[in-house]
C-alpha cells in the first residue's frame, strides 16, 4: 500500500455560501505538495460584523505551509470565488491560474493592491492542462451565472479529481459556453475518483430554467412602464445585463450603466472577447435630460448594498438622477440568505417614492446559477464517481447532498471547513481537524474573528459608551472633580436630572472618601470607577455602558 495520499481540506466555503477556498494535496502525510482551488470572500452585515468592509477565510494553516503551495486556481470571477486572491498574494505567493475574463478581473485587483499582475496566469480551457507538482489541472467550460465559469479536472497519482465549481446545466445560456453533455462523459471516461460538487440548490426539487427565458418576459414587462424603467441584477451576471440593456434598447429606450462594478464587469467581458457587442449605453449625465419614459437604468445592489446605486437612488438620488412617482424597479435576482433587510428597505423606500417595486416571486425574472437538484443527479449519472464531497453550500445542503449521493449508490463524505478527507484510502475517512475562521477586513486591515475587535464595536453599539477622565496631584489626591463624556445614551435618567451631572456627582463623592491605597493605585482606582459609573447608569436610564478611565497624575 502507498505510504502517500490524496487530501483535500475546505478553508471556507463548506458550511456556507461564500468564501470559498479548497485545498488539495498528495504526497507523505505531512509532507504532501498542495494547490489550492478558488480563494474568495464573504460580505459583513450590520448585526453581527458593523463596520467590517470584507470576511475573508483564515489561511494560517495554508500560509504555514507555503512553501508546499504549488498554485492557485480560480474557477471563475465572482467575488466569493476570486475576491481574496490579491488580499492574500504577500502571504502566499503562489502563482495564479485561471482563464481569460477571470484573469482580468483577478490582474485588476492585484494592481489595486500593488502586485505584479504577471502573478496571475491565463490558461485556455480544456483539454489544455497545467502541472502543479503532482498535479495536472485543466479548466472544463461548465455554464454558471458569469462567462468562462471551468469545472476543474484535477489528475493525481491516486486517481481523477473533479471540482464541479459553481454550475448549472443549461444549453443556452446567451453569454459564455453552454453545457457540453459529451465533453463532460469523456472526462469520466478514465475513471473519477471524488466529484466535489456544487450543493447550493440541492433542496430545489424542479428543474433548472435556462438563462433565454429570461428576456422575454423582462421585455414585456419593460413594455408596461410608464415612467423610468431600472433593473438591478448581480454585476457579474454579464449575460442577465446583457438581456436588460438589449430588452430595454428594443423597447426604445436609452439604456444607462450605474455603478462601479457593473460597467467594470462589462468593459472585461467586452476585453476578453466573451461579450462581441453591447447595445449603445448613455451616461448619468445624458441620462438627466432624456424624457423618463424613454430611459432604462441597469444599476448595482440587488442585495441591498448601502453604498450601491440601488440604495442611493432609494434614499435620494445617484448622479444626478431621482425616481419618482410611476417608475418602475424590477429586482432581476434572488436575495441570499442574510441580506433580505437590506433589500426589503430599499423596496420600502421606493414604494414611498410611488415607485412600483417587481421582485422574482413570480420566478419570470431571474433563474439561478446553481444546479437544482435534477442537475445534480444528472451530473452523478454523468460522472460516476467513485465518492461524492458536497461543497459550496450550508451544512443542511451539504448533509442532504451526502443523502441525495447514498441514494445513487455513491459514497458520500460531509466535510465541513477545516475537515480533511483522505480521498486515496479505501473508504474515505476524516484523518485531521484544522482550525478555520475568518478574517476580517477593516479598513486597511487584517484580523482574526477573535481578535476582540468587532465584539468591542457591537458591545458599544447596545450599551453606549462613557469616558471618564480624572487628574490627580503628586501627593494623589484629586485635581478638582472628575468629568464624563458618554457617547449613545439617554442625556437624563429617571432623576431627571442630566446623566452626565448624575455620573460626575457620584463619582466625585466616591473620591471624597476613597482611601489612599486606592488613590496611588491606577488598576484599582480604575476599576472602582467603572463600577461606578455601570451602577448609576444602570440606575437612571437601565444600560450598562463600556467605560473608559482615563486617569492622569501630575509629577
Amino acid at each position: 500500500m502507498s505510504s502517500e495520499r490524496l487530501i483535500y481540506l475546505p478553508l471556507g466555503g463548506a458550511g456556507e455560501i461564500g468564501m470559498n477556498a479548497y485545498v488539495y494535496g498528495y504526497g507523505k502525510p505531512g509532507q504532501e505538495r498542495l494547490i489550492l482551488v478558488d480563494l474568495g470572500v464573504t460580505f459583513p452585515d450590520m448585526d453581527t460584523t458593523p463596520g467590517v468592509d470584507l470576511i475573508l477565510p483564515d489561511i494560517a494553516w495554508l500560509a504555514e505551509r507555503r512553501d508546499r503551495l504549488e498554485a492557485i486556481f480560480v474557477t471563475h470571477a465572482h467575488e466569493d470565488h476570486v475576491g481574496a486572491v490579491a488580499h492574500f498574494y504577500d502571504r502566499l505567493g503562489a502563482p495564479v491560474y485561471c482563464r481569460a475574463f477571470t484573469a482580468n478581473i483577478a490582474r485588476r485587483k492585484m494592481e489595486e493592491h500593488g502586485h505584479p499582475p504577471r502573478a496571475v496566469k491565463t490558461v485556455s480551457a480544456w483539454p489544455e492542462t497545467t502541472q502543479a507538482g503532482p498535479f495536472t489541472v485543466g479548466f472544463v467550460p461548465i455554464s454558471h451565472s458569469i462567462p468562462e465559469s471551468s469545472g476543474l479536472v484535477i489528475d493525481s497519482p491516486a486517481g481523477r479529481l473533479v471540482h464541479s465549481g459553481d454550475f448549472k446545466i443549461d444549453e443556452s445560456p446567451l453569454v459564455g459556453e453552454p453545457f457540453d453533455r459529451d465533453l463532460w462523459r469523456a472526462v469520466a471516461e478514465p475513471g473519477v475518483r471524488a466529484l466535489v460538487c456544487d450543493s447550493t440548490n440541492v433542496m430545489s426539487l424542479h428543474e433548472g430554467r435556462s438563462e433565454a427565458t429570461v428576456g422575454p418576459e423582462i421585455e414585456r414587462l419593460i413594455g408596461t412602464a410608464k415612467g423610468v424603467f431600472v433593473a438591478t441584477t448581480f454585476a457579474s451576471n454579464v449575460a442577465r445585463v446583457l438581456t436588460l440593456a438589449e430588452a430595454g434598447e428594443r423597447a426604445g429606450r436609452s439604456v444607462c450603466l450605474l455603478g462601479r462594478a457593473m460597467r467594470r464587469m462589462i468593459e472585461a467581458a467586452v476585453e476578453t472577447g466573451v461579450l462581441t457587442s453591447f447595445p449603445r449605453t448613455v451616461s448619468s449625465e445624458e441620462a438627466r435630460d432624456i424624457p423618463r419614459e424613454n430611459l432604462m437604468l441597469i444599476v448595482t445592489g440587488s442585495q441591498g448594498e448601502r453604498r450601491a446605486a440601488s440604495a442611493q437612488l432609494a434614499g435620494g438620488k445617484y448622479q444626478g438622477i431621482v425616481l419618482k412617482d410611476g417608475d418602475m424597479f424590477l429586482f432581476s435576482s434572488k436575495t441570499i440568505p442574510g441580506n433580505e433587510r437590506g433589500v426589503l428597505r430599499i423596496v420600502n423606500q421606493l414604494s414611498e417614492k410611488g415607485v412600483d417595486v417587481i421582485d422574482d416571486t413570480s420566478g419570470l425574472y431571474h433563474v439561478s446559477g446553481h444546479a437544482n437538484r435534477p442537475d445534480l443527479e444528472e451530473m452523478h449519472t454523468l460522472l460516476r464517481p467513485d465518492i461524492l464531497v458536497p461543497m459550496h453550500g450550508e451544512h443542511r445542503h451539504l448533509r442532504e447532498h451526502v443523502k441525495l449521493a447514498g441514494q445513487r449508490g455513491i459514497k458520500g463524505v460531509l466535510a465541513v471547513n477545516g475537515t480533511m478527507i483522505n480521498l486515496s484510502a479505501q473508504t474515505p475517512e476524516i484523518v485531521e481537524y484544522v482550525d478555520t475562521g475568518r478574517t476580517y477586513l477593516d479598513g486597511t486591515t487584517k484580523y482574526g474573528a477573535l481578535d476582540g475587535i468587532v465584539r468591542d464595536r457591537i458591545r458599544m453599539a447596545l450599551n453606549g459608551h462613557v469616558m471618564v477622565n480624572v487628574i490627580l496631584d503628586d501627593e494623589d489626591d484629586p485635581l478638582g472633580e472628575p468629568w464624563c463624556e458618554i457617547r449613545g445614551l439617554a442625556e437624563t435618567g429617571s432623576s431627571r436630572a442630566p446623566l452626565v451631572d448624575v455620573l460626575e456627582e457620584d463619582l466625585n463623592q466616591f473620591l471624597g472618601r476613597a482611601d489612599d491605597r486606592t488613590l496611588a493605585d491606577d488598576d484599582k482606582l480604575e476599576d472602582a470607577m467603572r463600577k461606578i459609573v455601570r451602577q448609576t447608569a444602570q440606575s437612571e436610564i437601565g444600560k450598562k455602558p463600556e467605560v473608559t478611565v482615563v486617569i492622569s497624575r501630575l509629577s
